[in-house]
């Protein structure tokens, strides 16, 4: 009697057994996971059903995807060097890595549902991301050394077992000519699943587990990569959707802001502004990775940032102010969408991230013309597809000559070539259409390198030393625009995209989210100091107000000169945890439906809290933020 079933005993063989060790080995993980959850499941025949024939669907697809390296192999390999001893070692030595690869994903399949009841999603995308921080949880979670070598033994078991389907295909002849035809057919297959189905086709029941089951972990990994989000429903504390847009309605509602309908699930708003229209030249500088605490406004004695330290005597400083994540996508998220962050990636890099409801769109429908200048390649995590399909005008490294370069590395030139090219395009301008240009430095990053001799510290030598340097920078840009004939005629905001480090002794520190900002313009901007809270999603509906413009919005944020006071709110984020901000108290809603309240003061730190009334609006917040993205409500 023979164990090993009979395969085809051509190379197509050898495809036949990585679709049985895939599919096998995913069946019996859905089989454990389901004895795993009995109690969490509604059993009947249909759910039953369900997720085994969408299990056995999402397994087919999954390992159609991952045959497409041995299937090329197969198929280009010549017949000579296909029977020779070195192929031999070759499709053996893969066999056995791809038996502990499947094996080694079973187990971490095990764990993942253990800790987040559901197949791979973002979580693991994320795992993939903090490779560090996650190699170090996992070895000191999980005897990792003994699950290996468990995985080795097994493997090379499993290599032996199957000997008697892999040998027959070495001796068997198949011609290219119909090699050729098959690795065809193969490939219109998978065309066509690919244009046919996505991750949401087994998620066919009400019950969450029975959906999480028929799915396939390496499919849901891969495409969870693709989307680049959680899903907030599946994965955090929620309410009945019409009810967080009702509560979120009441919060939105400003004295100058009046809904457009009744609808509750429509957030649009007519923002009334009174007096004269001022058509000014805008210039927003959102620096990389400037921390407040880099300025000696907030406590620096370094004189890292001296330019910047004295034009905040002559500008509108704002020192309560909180950026809404970690990396540059979700600043620049914030500045032009002015939307909270919703779980997972930046709207950036999105999927259907096109014709949102955006600052440079508002900035459009006056007339003006609406820029994002970026100093790096614009390519770089989906930049130039986000803005130019989003009414803003790209301009990227490209639009510079050798000759106009002074420096450059990995990220992008030196700021102050980025200042030359801004300028360049303000020069261009006539006074009939005023310019709206967002410009993106990029010179604050590591490896922290910028030309010679123009500061007093060497480059290459560390993050002051790249601080220093935009500062430089941006003091030699407004220097250069005060003698222009557009000066008198714009507004300047330097503010932070996010932070230089997110790292503290909290999963959300909140002052690793404090940035500053800036406003300047003499002619129009009187010096202060605004000291209230605030969110970087506010930013471009209070320099909207500023220029007292009137115009339809479906932005989440509010003018902070219009706002009633007590009612100041901010927003902090990682991929995965939700930070909301007001009155002293920090609210947190994670994975697994986590929600968890905190106080803090500035002498006693954090501490655990019971805040509902303020839990129950950041779920409003985020779980509205997150549906409309995913309903096309923004556009």
């Amino acid at each position: 009697m023979k164990l090993v079933p009979r395969f085809p005993q051509n190379r197509t063989g050898l495809i036949a057994l990585f679709y049985a060790l895939a599919i096998g080995i995913s069946m019996v993980v859905r089989i454990a996971l389901l004895i795993k959850s009995w109690s969490d499941l509604d059993f009947s025949f249909i759910t039953l059903a369900g997720i085994f024939f969408f299990g056995l669907l999402s397994d087919v697809l999954s390992t159609s995807y991952a045959a497409i390296p041995l299937a090329l192999y197969l198929w280009l390999t010549p017949e000579r060097f296909f029977k020779s001893r070195a192929n031999k070692y070759i499709l053996n030595g893969l066999f056995f890595i791809i038996i502990f690869l499947l094996l080694f994903g079973a187990a971490a399949e095990w764990f993942f549902w253990d800790e987040f009841s559901g197949r791979f999603n973002f979580i693991a995308v994320d795992y993939l991301v903090y490779t560090t921080e996650v190699i170090g949880n996992i070895t000191q979670s999980y005897p990792i050394g003994w699950l290996v070598l468990v995985m080795v033994i097994l493997s090379s078991a499993g290599l032996w077992f199957l000997q008697p389907a892999i040998r027959p295909t070495f001796t068997n002849y198949l011609p290219f000519r119909r090699r050729s035809i098959l690795i065809t057919a193969y490939g219109v297959l998978l065309y066509f699943v690919f244009l046919s189905f996505s991750n949401q086709y087994h998620r066919f029941s009400t019950n969450q587990y029975a959906n999480e089951l028929a799915g396939n972990g390496l499919y849901e990994l891969f495409s969870a990569y693709r989307h680049n989000e959680l899903n907030y429903d599946q994965f955090y504390a929620s309410v009945e959707t019409q009810k967080a847009f009702t509560t979120l309605r009441s919060l939105l509602k400003t004295p100058e802001a009046t809904f457009t309908s009744n609808d509750p699930m429509n957030l649009e708003r007519s923002i009334e502004n009174p007096g004269p229209e001022k058509k000014l030249n805008i210039v927003l500088i959102s620096v990389e990775s400037f921390s407040a605490d880099f300025m000696a406004h907030f406590g620096n004695k370094k004189n890292i940032t001296p330019f910047l330290d004295s034009l905040a005597e002559h500008s509108l400083l704002f020192t309560n102010l909180y950026a809404t994540g970690t990396r540059t996508v979700r600043g620049l998220e914030a500045l032009s969408l002015c939307i909270p962050p919703t779980p997972g990636q930046s709207i950036v890099r999105r999927p259907n991230n096109e014709d949102l409801f955006s600052l440079g769109k508002v900035f459009q429908q006056k007339g003006y013309r609406s820029e994002y200048i970026y100093g790096g390649y614009g390519y770089f995590d989906n930049m130039n597809y986000f803005f130019s399909n989003n009414s803003y005008e790209v301009t990227d490294r490209t639009a510079l000559k050798d000759s106009e370069i002074d420096y450059e590395n990995i990220w992008g030139v030196a700021d102050e070539n980025l200042f030359s090219l801004a300028i360049k395009n303000l020069d261009a301008h006539t006074p009939e259409r005023p310019v709206f240009a967002h410009v993106m430095t990029t010179s604050n990053h590591r490896p922290f390198t910028y030309p010679d001799g123009r500061i007093d510290i060497p480059s290459h030598t560390g993050r002051k030393g790249a601080v220093k340097y935009t500062d430089y920078a941006i003091g030699r840009f407004i220097h250069e625009a005060s003698r222009k004939p557009w000066f008198n005629n714009t507004i300047f905001i330097i503010v932070a995209d996010h932070c230089a480090s997110s790292a503290g002794k909290t999963e959300l520190p909140i002052e690793k989210y404090h940035i500053p900002m800036l406003i300047y313009s003499p002619a129009h901007v009187q010096p202060a100091v605004m000291n209230r809270l605030m969110s970087q999603i506010d930013i471009g509906p209070t320099v909207l107000g500023l220029l007292n413009f009137s115009y339809t919005s479906k932005f989440f944020g509010y003018d902070i000169n219009k706002l009633e006071p007590g009612r100041e709110r901010a927003f902090i984020s990682t991929y995965q945890s939700l930070g909301y901000v007001k009155n002293n108290a920090l609210i947190v809603l994670s994975p697994q439906f986590k929600t968890e309240s905190f106080r803090y003061t500035a002498s006693a730190g954090m501490q655990p809290g019971n805040d509902s009334i303020s839990t129950r609006e950041a779920i409003a917040w985020y779980q509205s933020a997150s549906y409309a993205f995913g309903h096309g409500l923004l556009k």
